[in-house]
C-alpha cells in the first residue's frame, strides 16, 4: 500500500532534505552564511594572505575551450596521483564549475586520466557513461535525470566535451556514477539478464527476492519514501542480501567480467535498502563510505586514472567532519578520508572556494547572495590576493604564523536552509585539502 499524496510529498521531503545531504543546492554544504560566529583564538590572517599572494599561481581564465597552459602548476601538484578529487564548496556557483571543467581537461588531455567518477546515481552513471561513449541518448533527457544541483549549462557543456573528446577514440573516458540512493530499474534488470543468461534455473528464487525488493513505483524518490516509512524493513534487506547471495555464488571463472558488473548491480541494490534502514544520525557515514567503495571497485575493474567530481564535504580528507546547525548535527567521515586510507598519496585533494557573489539554487528559486566569508572561515585571506583566479599548493613553505594557521582547526560554510549559525568543521585546512583552487567573485549557475 502507498502513502497518501500528502504524506508522500512529505516524506520525500525528509528523506531529500536531511538523509541525502549535500544533495540540492538549497541545502548544500558550502551555502552562504552571512555573520557566522568567529571561532576563538584563531591564528592571524595577515601573514596568510602574503604567504598566498607569493605563492598562489594565477589562472588566466575560466574559459573550458581555452589553453591549458595556465594549468601547469596545478599538473606539478597532481604529480603521479591516480585518484583526483575535484570537490566544490557550493553547487550553483558558475565559476567554480568551470574552473573544476578545465582542471578535468588538463586531467584527461594531459594526464591521462579515463574515467570520471560523479556524486550521481549508478544508474544514472550508467545513461551518461553510454552516451558520452557511443553518442546514444538525449543529453537534454539525461540531464532532467541527473541530481538537481548538477542539472546546468556547465555541467552539460562537460558531459559535452567528453563526448566529443571520445568521439573516434579508441582510449574513451568513462563515467560512473557512485552513488546508490536512487537505484533504478537498470540494475534489476541488468541482475535479471546475467542470472538468465548464466543460469536460468535458478531464475524463480530471484523472483522470489525481486518480488519483493523491485520498486513497484517508477519514481525512485517516490519509492525511497514509501520504503522509509515502512515498518518491516528488515524482510527488505533480507532479501536484497539473498539476491546478491545468489549472484555472487553463481558459477564464474576468475576475472570475469560480467559476473564483477552484475555483483555491483547487486551491491547497488543492497546499498539503497540499507541506507534508508538507518537513522538519519548514521546515513551520512553509509553514505561517503559506500561512495568510496564504489570509486575503489571501479578503479580496480577499469585500472583506470580516475577524476572524483563531488562536493567537497566527499572529496576533502575529512575523517572528523562535524556540520552544525541542523538537529541533530551531522558528523561523518568524508568519502575522501577512505581514499587518502587505500591510495596515500595517489589520492589527491584539490578544493575549489570563492570569496563572494552570487549562486543558483535551483531552478525557479532567486540567486542567493554570497558575501565575502565570516572571519573565522579558511577561504577569509584568500580575498586579499589580488587576481581573479588562483591555485595555491597548501603543501609550499611557509612561515610559522602560516604553519599555525595550515594546522588549526578548520571552519568553513555550512548549510544555509539552518541560519546563519551553521557551519562545517573537523581537522585542518592542510588535512582536507592538497590544493585549493580560488575564484574571488561567482555568478550564478544556469539551468539546462
Amino acid at each position: 500500500m502507498l502513502l497518501h499524496d500528502k504524506e508522500k510529498t512529505m516524506t520525500k521531503l525528509r528523506w531529500t532534505s536531511r538523509s541525502l545531504l549535500l544533495l540540492a543546492p538549497a541545502v548544500g554544504a558550502g551555502a552562504v552564511l552571512a555573520g557566522a560566529p568567529a571561532a576563538n583564538a584563531q591564528p592571524r590572517t595577515e601573514p596568510v594572505t602574503v604567504w598566498a599572494g607569493q605563492n598562489a599561481e594565477p589562472l588566466r581564465t575560466v574559459d573550458p575551450s581555452a589553453p591549458l597552459d595556465d594549468q601547469a602548476p596545478v599538473r606539478r601538484s597532481i604529480g603521479n596521483a591516480t585518484v583526483v578529487g575535484l570537490g566544490e564548496s557550493v553547487h550553483g556557483a558558475a565559476e567554480e564549475t568551470l574552473l573544476k571543467h578545465r582542471t578535468l581537461r588538463l586531467l584527461v588531455e594531459r594526464m591521462g586520466f579515463r574515467s570520471v567518477a560523479w556524486e550521481e546515481n549508478w544508474t544514472t552513471g550508467l545513461r551518461i557513461d553510454r552516451y558520452i561513449r557511443t553518442g546514444q541518448g538525449d543529453l537534454d533527457a539525461i540531464m532532467r535525470d541527473m541530481l538537481p544541483q548538477y542539472q546546468t549549462r556547465e555541467v552539460a557543456d562537460v558531459l559535452r566535451w567528453l563526448r566529443g573528446f571520445n568521439t573516434g577514440r579508441s582510449d574513451k573516458v568513462r563515467f560512473v556514477g557512485v552513488e546508490y540512493f536512487l537505484t533504478g530499474p537498470a540494475e534489476y534488470e541488468a541482475v535479471k539478464s546475467y542470472v538468465a543468461a548464466t543460469a536460468p534455473e535458478r531464475l524463480p528464487e530471484l523472483q522470489r527476492h525481486l518480488d519483493v525488493v523491485e520498486p513497484r513505483i517508477a519514481d525512485m524518490w517516490e519509492w525511497a519514501a514509501f520504503y522509509g516509512a515502512a515498518d518491516d524493513k528488515d524482510r527488505y534487506i533480507r532479501h536484497a542480501h539473498r539476491l546478491y547471495e545468489l549472484v555472487e555464488g553463481l558459477p564464474h571463472r576468475k576475472g570475469d567480467r560480467a559476473h564483477a558488473l552484475a555483483l555491483h548491480n547487486a551491491r547497488q541494490i543492497v546499498s539503497f535498502y540499507e541506507h534508508y534502514s538507518l537513522p538519519e544520525t548514521d546515513q551520512h557515514s553509509y553514505r561517503d563510505a559506500h561512495a568510496a567503495g564504489n570509486l575503489k571497485w571501479w578503479r580496480r575493474y577499469s585500472g583506470d586514472k580516475i577524476a572524483y567530481w563531488a562536493a567537497s564535504p566527499h572529496t576533502a580528507v575529512a575523517p572528523r567532519l562535524r556540520i552544525v546547525g541542523p538537529d541533530p548535527e551531522m558528523r561523518f567521515a568524508s568519502a575522501g578520508t577512505y581514499l587518502r586510507r587505500w591510495y596515500g598519496t595517489g589520492y589527491r585533494s584539490i578544493g575549489f572556494t570563492f570569496d563572494h557573489g552570487k549562486v543558483s539554487v535551483g531552478e525557479g528559486n532567486p540567486a542567493v547572495d554570497m558575501p565575502r566569508p565570516a572571519p573565522d572561515w579558511f577561504e577569509r585571506p584568500f580575498g586579499g590576493v589580488r587576481t581573479a583566479q588562483f591555485v595555491l599548493d597548501l603543501r609550499s613553505p611557509a612561515p610559522p604564523p602560516v604553519r599555525r594557521w595550515l594546522d588549526a582547526p578548520i571552519r568553513t560554510r555550512g548549510l544555509a536552509h539552518t541560519g546563519p549559525g551553521s557551519y562545517m568543521s573537523g581537522g585542518t585546512l592542510r588535512q582536507w585539502y592538497d590544493v585549493v583552487v580560488h575564484r574571488q567573485e561567482v555568478s550564478p549557475a544556469r539551468p539546462a
